[in-house]
């Protein structure tokens, strides 16, 4: 039975061995599987930085209904200014947010589904601009609301309306 340890060892250590090796390559994250079909390419931003298309979706469908809101109210021969004051706020927010969610490597190039236009990346000082001109007329809504006239409200929502007006038509694919 002695002479049997020999083989037994070797065997071990061959197995051992091939745990090793698995370990190492799965380690790496590539097997022959992981590499893009012909006319595909690696994806090179990790799948993290693809949820900020959501976040900024999101962020831009609560300034949207915070607005139908506002111009709700002031359709109504009585606006509740307490409902226009709440919304004013979420937009003011929500505008603050806008800068920090478009990282570079999230436009249409990353196969994300997104309205983004490539301009944001190619022309960065007029997004800049643009999303000033967001958080000034923000502001001044978040102004007019607080002050519960219904004349301010309504000349802060044209201003606000083509603030928006104006990074959609630079930045955003057009609506069909």
């Amino acid at each position: 039975m002695a002479s049997n340890r020999p083989i037994h060892t070797a065997r071990a250590t061959t197995a051992i061995a091939a745990i090793a090796l698995s370990l190492s390559l799965a380690a790496c994250g590539e097997t022959a599987g992981d590499a893009p079909a012909e006319g595909e390419t690696a994806a090179t931003e990790p799948a993290a930085d693809l949820d900020i298309v959501k976040v900024r979706h999101d962020n831009f469908e609560e300034i949207g209904d915070a607005f139908k809101a506002i111009r709700g109210e002031l359709e109504k021969g009585s606006p509740e200014f307490a409902v226009i004051q709440t919304n004013a706020q979420i937009i003011d927010t929500n505008a603050q947010k806008v800068s920090g969610h478009f990282p570079e490597g999230t436009g249409p190039a990353s196969g994300a589904d997104t309205e983004a236009l490539d301009a944001i990346w190619e022309k960065p000082a007029e997004f800049t601009a643009a999303h000033e001109k967001l958080t000034a007329a923000s502001a001044t809504m978040l102004a007019a609301a607080n002050s519960g006239e219904a004349a301010a409200v309504g000349e802060a929502v044209k201003e606000l309306g083509g603030a928006c007006k104006n990074c959609h038509d630079q930045f955003r694919e057009k609506d069909d």
